[in-house]
């Protein structure tokens, strides 16, 4: 049977990764609760990465939208900090990786407009729930993601390659995490691709661009995700004079429940 979580225990989750306590990828935390990845946005690059999301729902979808220099998300976690409440953080400056820290309060502006991007590992817990275990968790490590061939839907400035995340799932499940996974399109939804990497421009499953190897079984396939990474290949793609993101597989932790995201 699946862990239940209790709101006070995600809150005791957020103030262990502002406090430094935990700095880890969050996969497997909080199940049952909504993960969000991060984008900040100076408020001149906004609205070009808004019309972004909405034309890329399967790697962009939106959870929420904060306006520009507010730090808590009204809807979805009103006593966060996006600032704080992330174990690390990432900075692109025209399109360069800057560095990774582990708060944005230092380098925080009231320009900043913040996106929080649903995330696939809202959808484990359910795989999870009907048998289908996942090879980053048992191995305890961050899930692999690849950046493909897939080309985003240009909005703006903003243009690239989607990125996915892969989990090996036993041929004879594959049918199953589909099913799951449809359920959930805020956070991601059904598979983009099952099989064959290299049809999408992935050329070794163990040179992950983002997050660890994991190793495959027998009669094991690659399902490929879409992945709230892709604003990291996009910024290093084309360029904005400022991206803050979360750090892959280091997620927000939202209030929200992943069955309330559910459609069916």
């Amino acid at each position: 049977m699946a862990l239940t979580t209790s709101d006070e225990t995600v809150i005791g989750i957020r103030t262990d990764i502002r406090t430094g306590r935990w700095s880890g990828v969050t996969s497997g935390m909080a199940p049952g609760y909504v993960q969000a990845n991060l984008a900040v946005l100076p408020k001149d690059l906004a609205f070009d990465f808004l019309l972004f999301c909405q034309r890329n729902p399967k790697p962009c979808p939106l959870i929420e939208v904060l306006e520009a220099g507010e730090t808590s998300p009204r809807i979805t976690a009103p006593n966060a900090d996006i600032r704080t409440d992330v174990p690390a953080y990432r900075i692109y400056e025209n399109g360069v990786f800057m560095s990774e820290i582990d708060s944005l309060e230092e380098i925080w502006r009231d320009d900043l407009v913040s996106f929080l991007i649903g995330c696939s590992f809202s959808f484990e817990n359910a795989l999870v729930e009907v048998g289908i275990p996942l090879r980053h968790q048992d191995m305890g490590c961050n899930v692999p993601m690849f950046i493909t061939n897939i080309l985003t839907t240009p909005a703006g400035i903003f243009s690239g390659p989607m990125v996915v995340s892969m989990r090996p799932i036993h041929q004879d499940k594959i049918v199953r995490a589909v099913q799951v996974t449809s359920r959930f399109p805020a956070t991601h939804g059904a598979p983009i691709h099952i099989g064959d990497p290299t049809s999408i421009g992935i050329k070794d499953l163990s040179q992950p661009d983002f997050g660890d190897p994991v190793h495959m079984e027998p009669h094991e396939i690659p399902v490929f995700w879409a992945c709230g990474v892709t604003p990291q290949a996009v910024a290093l793609s084309c360029k904005p004079s400022l991206m803050l993101t979360h750090a892959p597989g280091k997620m927000f932790i939202t209030d929200q429940k992943d069955a309330d995201y559910s459609v069916l």
